[in-house]
């Protein structure tokens, strides 16, 4: 792995992260990703990389808008009960613009598939990952995805069951629970990002080029700290 690409914050996986993926059963049979690329709406992008956004999904949220279909079988059908799932490692550039899609690719094997889907549960949402953002990194899937899956097991979350059971929670209330959670992270270092009943849907966390968390800038993106959110409780 290029140095450039080293995590540089503690590796010792958090239970909460381990645990759910130590439960994960994956299927036997896998379906085929399509291959994805570019497009008018969203073109191919080659930025220089400034910075990097590490965004979590909140899974129940995601199921109780599911509207079925196989694509989210594994994710909410499965019994497996998800909390936070990792959506993906993006690198950003300098200003408001990301680099995307740089590097045409073809279909992930089967093995990089596999190895991340307890962390990632879908297996499109692999494939357009490495597609959209990893291609835009010096790295190889094997690597990204890796590198992926450590900054996810690193986090640790706050007791989003007492969360979801207050009559009235603000964005910045839960960006500072969610904060003191992790070492060396501010409630200024993350976004949150609510569906639009106001549910919270995903945190997108800031890290700079050594992938430690720093404070997001100001087009980043996000609801006002203000903002009521509420969380969709699991099972």
């Amino acid at each position: 792995m290029p140095r450039a690409l080293l995590p540089l914050i503690a590796l010792a996986a958090p239970a909460t992260a381990m645990a759910q993926e130590t439960q994960c059963r994956i299927p036997v049979i896998l379906p085929r990703p399509q291959v994805e690329g570019p497009s008018a709406d969203e073109p191919k992008r080659v930025l220089p990389i400034g910075s990097y956004t590490l965004a979590v999904s909140w899974s129940p949220a995601y199921c109780a808008r599911s509207k079925g279909g196989a694509k989210d079988d594994f994710q909410c059908r499965s019994g497996h009960d998800f909390g936070f799932t990792l959506h993906g490692l993006w690198p950003d550039g300098y200003g408001k613009e990301w680099p995307q899609y740089c590097k045409p690719a073809p279909v992930l094997p089967r093995k990089v598939v596999r190895d991340h889907l307890c962390a990632t549960p879908s297996v499109q949402l692999i494939q357009h990952e490495w597609v959209k953002h990893g291609t835009c990194m010096p790295t190889t899937p094997t690597k990204f995805f890796a590198l992926s899956r450590k900054l996810y097991r690193a986090l640790r979350y706050p007791d989003m069951a007492e969360l979801a059971a207050r009559p009235s929670l603000s964005a910045r209330s839960f960006a500072t629970a969610f904060a003191a959670a992790n070492r060396g992270m501010r409630a200024d270092m993350l976004k949150l990002n609510v569906n639009r009943d106001g549910t919270l849907g995903e945190v997108w966390i800031c890290m700079n080029r050594q992938f430690r968390y720093t404070r997001c800038p100001a087009h980043q993106g996000g609801v006002n700290d203000g903002s009521r959110i509420a969380i969709v409780p699991r099972g």
